[in-house]
């Protein structure tokens, strides 16, 4: 017996399920059931030829605009391509020139990103860059509304856009959940109908192969607009009960010089037993995946309510700070990997107004995670 779903590509019978004649697979039945058989289908979203005009806080630096530039020209040619730049360089503002001309040209176009938080903030920028056009956000709690001329959501919304989008863009390609989860590349991939921009400051070997084999163009850029270079953090390998010293007398001369701070642990359980004993001394929160306020949480952070913030990965990317310091305890966990560890550094000296900043990387040993994430800094800022 030869079964495909038509939707996710699953071939294999142990995700398929006979209901009465029909077979139908489970791999993606929580996008809706799909027979055997069946087409999905196909919604018709709203596309018109738009006049927009892109309003940015301050203009692109050279180096952007010439990436920029790059990007647009391979949108426009429909290859797929891929933005390799460092954290803080811009990337979102890059494709805007993109976006505007594919929505000038009457194209469909989508902006995918693997987490809510990062959809939100991603949507109001979208919003300032582009006053005039209807932006909506599409995540969990925002699904009322599924049509707009421009559509931000999460990769597991892009059930919904079966071939609908003329111009697809795709952050954090290279983060959970998307990375190496074949259902939603495939769900992504059914999305699309046209170009196709990744973006990353964190490429795996798979990305930059398909670049190495003509499959996909590459625009790099490593320059922060303020043209600081990228921050590289401090290194302390100790035992774990020293791991505390330095990272309170970290926590000191943050507070000491007003500067707020981003304390990443590798798992929640340790981040509540580090929490129940901040919190006695500093004003702090725990942000894990499971935490229902993280928006009202990160608020407090950025209106100094709160001295710092203690967090699993799950704010090592997408969530920008004015002026952040970032800490990794147990930073030799394997939870922390060469992405994870160059994201998290990559909050620091963002803003053009506080360009530098510090970070901290506590561990017992010295992994190869550790050892290719100072590589990469160091090869970021080289080639800036």
């Amino acid at each position: 017996m030869s079964l495909l779903c038509k939707r996710c590509g699953n071939t294999d019978e142990r995700y398929f399920y006979q209901d009465g004649e029909v077979w139908y697979c489970r791999r993606c039945v929580q996008f809706g059931r799909l027979n055997v058989g069946e087409e999905v289908p196909v919604k018709v979203y709203q596309t018109k030829r738009h006049h927009c005009r892109l309003h940015l806080k301050y203009p692109l630096s050279d180096a952007q605009a010439k990436a920029s530039g790059e990007v647009a020209g391979w949108v426009k040619q429909g290859k797929p391509v891929l933005l390799y730049a460092a954290c803080g360089s811009g990337k979102t503002e890059i494709v805007m020139e993109s976006i505007q001309q594919a929505l000038n040209a009457g194209l469909k176009v989508g902006f995918a990103i693997s987490r809510r938080q990062v959809v939100l903030e991603i949507c109001a920028r979208m919003k300032q860059a582009f006053p005039r056009l209807h932006v909506i956000a599409v995540c969990e709690g925002s699904t009322r509304v599924t049509d707009g001329d421009l559509i931000i959501c999460t990769m597991h919304q892009l059930y919904r856009y079966h071939q609908a989008f003329d111009v697809l863009i795709m952050d954090e390609v290279d983060a959970f959940p998307y990375k190496h989860n074949a259902l939603l590349e495939q769900i992504a991939h059914h999305a699309m109908k046209g170009s196709v921009v990744y973006l990353t400051a964190t490429p795996d070997e798979e990305m930059l192969k398909r670049v190495e084999k003509g499959e996909w163009a590459m625009v790099q850029l490593f320059q922060r607009p303020h043209g600081h270079p990228l921050v590289i953090p401090k290194q302390r390998k100790a035992p774990l009960i020293l791991q505390y010293v330095f990272l309170l007398a970290f926590i000191e001369r943050c507070i000491h010089r007003g500067k707020q701070l981003l304390l990443f642990v590798p798992t929640r359980r340790f981040g509540h037993k580090l929490y129940r004993w901040l919190k006695l001394r500093y004003r702090c929160r725990l942000i894990t995946s499971v935490t229902s306020e993280k928006e009202s949480m990160i608020e407090a952070l950025r209106t100094q309510k709160l001295q710092f913030l203690i967090t699993t990965t799950v704010l090592e990317r997408g969530v920008t700070f004015d002026d952040i310091q970032t800490a990794v305890i147990c930073a030799d966990h394997p939870v922390f990997d060469e992405a994870s560890l160059i994201q998290i550094i990559g909050r620091v000296g963002r803003n053009i107004h506080h360009p530098s900043g510090e970070g901290l990387f506590l561990f017992t040993h010295r992994t190869l995670a550790i050892t290719r994430c100072l590589h990469a800094l160091e090869m970021m800022n080289a080639q800036a």
